[in-house]
């Protein structure tokens, strides 16, 4: 899906972001020629969304790799090993992440140091390359369960901003869109830091789709007045038995849609699958500072000295989602063996 916006570009020896923290008043881009710099923006959001903070980790690994000056190739990989920790530290609950930065370890092959840097630069592009042609192949097969007439819920933002590709929840609305099928959609803003509001807006406005924001305690008052056909949200980490981690308040919205009858969807793509871990107990949610709730858009909306918890993730757990929706096809209950068919 071609856009006018580029959210993660390879320039060589430096990295180009679409700093989302900016959207949508402005577009900026960030030239980033440091690791550092990289792990930094993953971890203030500035580039966000499972896979594509995959993708910056891949980079920013190669960024490192490129900067390192060791000729010796034990001490280069020694410090290869701390950059890649660096950009781990970042975002603990993402899956992708951690998969890129496998699969950067694995391709740090080579006699020298030369060709270990070719290798790894060769590997995050091509780790970018599949994530994209992957949110494209699960946009396709999603879209053939949306029927045209649809009003779709989402929550948070899982369009190419989130992806550098098609998109996931995002995406599978927007291929349905494009097939001619007359698709509304139900935005939550999703607080604390209103990825809704500010990007998926943002996103379904561009690409011509019918939407109408709402905040996040709206979703029950819509469904159960019939004003919903399914809830559709995308994945920072699936356990192998299906349990799912996401945006906070996602879980919420799967109980709602249980309740009501309405068929609650995940969209994936199969590199957010982890199946070192069983269940969604498993998961690590990470906890983001307090001021992201205390606070809105820099201004305090909170009496002073008053304390907030911030979890960034819940988990949805498997019987509440009606089906995962990946590149390697769409799979329901029982989770546990249709993950395993998937890898």
């Amino acid at each position: 899906m071609k856009t006018d916006y580029q959210p993660i570009e390879w320039l060589g020896d430096r990295v180009r972001i679409l700093d989302q923290t900016m959207l949508p008043q402005k577009e900026v881009y960030l030239e980033l020629d440091d690791y550092r710099k990289v792990a930094a923006a993953i971890k203030d959001m500035k580039v966000r969304g499972a896979p594509i903070i995959g993708i910056a980790g891949a980079y920013g690994v190669a960024l490192g790799a490129l900067k390192i000056k060791s000729t010796a190739r034990g001490d280069y990989l020694k410090q290869l090993q701390k950059v890649s920790d660096a950009i781990a530290s970042t975002r603990p609950t993402a899956r992708n992440l951690f998969f890129a930065l496998e699969r950067m370890k694995k391709a740090a092959k080579g006699k020298n140091p030369e060709e270990i840097k070719k290798a790894l630069v060769a590997e995050a592009i091509k780790i970018h390359q599949e994530e994209a042609e992957a949110t494209r192949r699960l946009s396709e097969l999603g879209a053939k369960l949306l029927k045209d007439g649809w009003t779709v819920l989402t929550h948070c933002n899982t369009g190419p901003l989130a992806t550098s590709g098609y998109g996931t929840a995002l995406g599978v609305i927007i291929a349905a869109h494009k097939q001619g099928k007359k698709i509304k959609v139900l935005a939550d803003e999703t607080r604390p830091l209103l990825q809704g509001a500010r990007l998926t807006a943002w996103e379904l406005k561009k690409a011509g789709v019918p939407v109408t924001l709402i905040t996040d305690s709206m979703a029950g008052y819509f469904m159960r007045g019939g004003k919903v056909n399914c809830v559709i949200t995308g994945a920072d980490r699936i356990a192998a038995n299906g349990d799912t981690a996401n945006k906070i308040g996602t879980y919420t919205l799967a109980v709602l849609a249980k309740e009501n009858k309405i068929p609650f969807y995940i969209a994936a793509p199969v590199s957010t699958i982890d199946t070192s871990i069983r269940s969604g107990k498993q998961i690590p949610i990470e906890e983001r500072k307090a001021e992201e709730v205390t606070h809105l858009l820099g201004r305090r909306i909170t009496p002073a000295g008053v304390s907030a918890a911030n979890p960034a993730f819940d988990v949805t757990p498997h019987q509440y989602i009606t089906a995962i929706i990946t590149d390697k096809g769409i799979i329901k209950e029982p989770y546990l063996e249709g993950i395993k068919k998937l890898k």
